[in-house]
């Protein structure tokens, strides 16, 4: 559904800054009928390929095309297919619920009976039953994205976008909006693409695509990603984290990669985890605040892969690679 092919997007530069790359060289294929995320740190360059998914920036260079329809070449037949829900509210929470979405209507010429019917269609896997004269400013975060991706789906697309949905929503809210997209996506056959920081929400996604200035590193399933990194995860929480490290470089041989306040030694060479981990308490016990063992995460995965990203910039290679571009499917 989504073939995205050699892309890359430069911001031009003006008088006191210079040509800035935010997308360079990216490929990257995303199935019909798969749900995949798309993650990475500020400034990795997701919002400008998410800008271009949309057709609301032009690339450099390259090629996307949305179901067989070439973006660039012809927008209003690629844009056709698709229904975007930005990561800022796109309803008048001024109005009701069912005025929005008969406004959503209209700009695409629904109304009366088909109207009707497509609303039904849209809202019946949502909690908005007797809600639709409420004013959107009186509903819960939860309803009001709720009705941001019922004004989508009004249009039947065969692509979802949607940029960090759950922004702002309590656990409750977005582990249901997370299983009604599921769903949505399983009963209607859509393509999904979504942004997100928050990668519990990536446990059960059908692959995960990871950018880091502007490349992608890892496009795979999650347990394919989670199985790069084959043994447990030493994680401490320190309050002189670069010195910690510093430490445990110089003393025991081992890269920790920083993650705010945590270090994390994967999968430590010739070492067991949890001895490991008394001796990081034995010898350096004044410098760390909690220390465990764990299971290898898509966090840890995601932090594992852009320092690498980083050590090869710093080297001069180049960030990393791209994966499963077809296994995907």
């Amino acid at each position: 559904m989504i073939r995205i092919e050699d892309l890359t997007h430069v911001y031009p530069g003006g008088r006191r800054q210079p040509p800035r790359t935010a997308v360079s060289d990216l490929s990257l294929h995303v199935p019909e009928g798969r749900f995949a995320i798309l993650s990475g740190p500020n400034g990795s360059g997701k919002s400008t390929l998410f800008r271009i998914l949309c057709g609301l920036a032009r690339p450099s260079r390259g090629r996307v095309l949305i179901g067989g329809r070439d973006l660039l070449a012809d927008p209003a037949a690629a844009r056709a297919l698709m229904g975007v829900v930005f990561q800022s509210p796109a309803v008048d929470k001024h109005l009701s619920v069912q005025e929005n979405l008969a406004i959503h209507a209209a700009l695409y010429g629904l109304a009366g009976a088909a109207f009707r019917d497509r609303m039904a269609e849209a809202l019946a896997w949502t909690d908005l039953e007797g809600r639709l004269g409420d004013r959107v400013d009186t509903l819960s975060g939860g309803l009001a994205r709720q009705v941001e991706l019922a004004k989508c789906l009004l249009t039947r697309p065969r692509l979802l976008l949607l940029d960090e949905p759950t922004t702002g929503l309590d656990p409750a809210s977005r582990r249901s909006f997370l299983t009604a997209l599921t769903r949505l996506r399983r009963e209607r056959g859509m393509t999904v693409l979504m942004t997100s920081h928050i990668f519990s929400e990536a446990e059960d996604v059908d692959s995960v695509a990871i950018m880091a200035n502007g490349r992608l590193l890892a496009y795979d399933t999650p347990q394919a990603l989670r199985a790069r990194l084959s043994g447990d995860v030493l994680v401490i929480d320190s309050a002189a984290p670069d010195a910690l490290a510093a430490r445990l470089r110089e003393d025991l041989g081992l890269t920790a990669l920083r993650n705010g306040d945590e270090l994390r030694v994967d999968d430590p060479p010739n070492q067991d985890a949890v001895g490991l981990l008394e001796r990081v308490l034995a010898a350096y016990r004044p410098l760390v605040r909690g220390i465990t063992v764990k299971q290898p995460a898509l966090e840890d995965v995601f932090i594992h892969v852009t320092a690498e990203a980083r050590d090869d910039a710093g080297d001069g290679r180049g960030a990393a690679t791209s994966e499963h571009q077809e296994s995907a499917a």
